[in-house]
C-alpha cells in the first residue's frame, strides 16, 4: 500500500492528512468548511483514493489559511505516498462534464511544480468561500506534491464548475498513479 501520512501544526492551523492511493474511496473529510468538505469527497471517491484531512484553522479571520495549508498537507501526503515512483504511468488527462459544467485535468507527476487554470466563477460566488481559494489550495497542493497540473473548466454553475474541477483532478491523479509492474522509473533521467 502506498500511504503518505502528514501532521502539520502552525499558529494559524493544525492538519492531518492520510491518504492511500491504493485505496477504495473511502473519505473523512472535517474541515469545518462543508463545501470545502464535499470537494475532498468528490477527489477521494472519483479517484478511489482513500483520504483522511482533519483540519482546525483561523476560520474567524477567514477562510484563506484553512484552505492553502490543506493544499500543502495534502501535497506533501501524495507525494510522500509515491515514494520513489517506480512504475507509475506518471501521465493522465480527463475531463468530467456536470450537468452545464465541465473541467478538464491534465497532470504530469514530474518532481516539477507547476499549475495553469484557466476558467472562471461567477462575480457573486455561489460557494460558500471566495472562489480565488481554488486555484490557491491547487498551486499549494501542486507546489508540495511536485506535480504539473493544468485545469481548465467552464459553466455557469459555480457549484457544478468546481466539483467538476476536484473529480477531474481526483480522475486523473488516479489514473497517474497507476502501477505497470514493467516499468521502472518513468523519465529518460531515470529520475523524478
Amino acid at each position: 500500500m502506498r500511504v503518505g501520512e502528514v501532521d502539520r501544526k502552525t499558529k494559524e492551523t493544525s492538519i492531518q492528512v492520510k491518504i492511500n492511493l491504493d485505496g477504495s474511496g473511502i473519505v473523512n473529510a472535517d474541515t469545518k468548511i462543508p463545501f470545502f468538505d464535499h470537494m475532498l469527497n468528490a477527489f477521494g471517491k472519483h479517484g478511489g483514493f482513500d483520504l483522511d484531512v482533519v483540519a482546525d484553522g483561523d476560520l474567524d479571520v477567514d477562510f484563506h489559511h484553512t484552505i492553502e495549508d490543506i493544499g500543502i498537507v495534502l501535497g506533501l501526503a501524495i507525494e510522500k505516498a509515491l515514494g520513489d515512483k517506480k512504475g507509475i504511468e506518471r501521465f493522465a488527462y480527463t475531463a468530467v462534464p456536470m450537468d452545464e459544467a465541465i473541467a478538464h485535468a491534465a497532470l504530469d507527476i514530474s518532481g516539477r511544480p507547476y499549475l495553469v487554470m484557466k476558467g472562471e466563477f461567477s462575480e457573486g460566488g455561489g460557494l460558500s468561500f471566495p472562489s480565488d481559494l481554488i486555484e490557491h489550495f491547487f498551486y499549494s497542493l501542486c507546489t508540495n506534491a511536485k506535480i504539473t497540473l493544468h485545469l481548465t473548466f467552464e459553466g455557469r454553475n459555480d457549484h457544478h464548475m468546481c466539483e467538476a474541477l476536484f473529480k477531474a483532478f481526483g480522475i486523473a491523479l488516479k489514473s497517474a498513479v497507476r502501477i505497470d509492474p514493467k516499468k521502472g522509473i518513468p523519465s529518460t533521467k531515470g529520475s523524478i
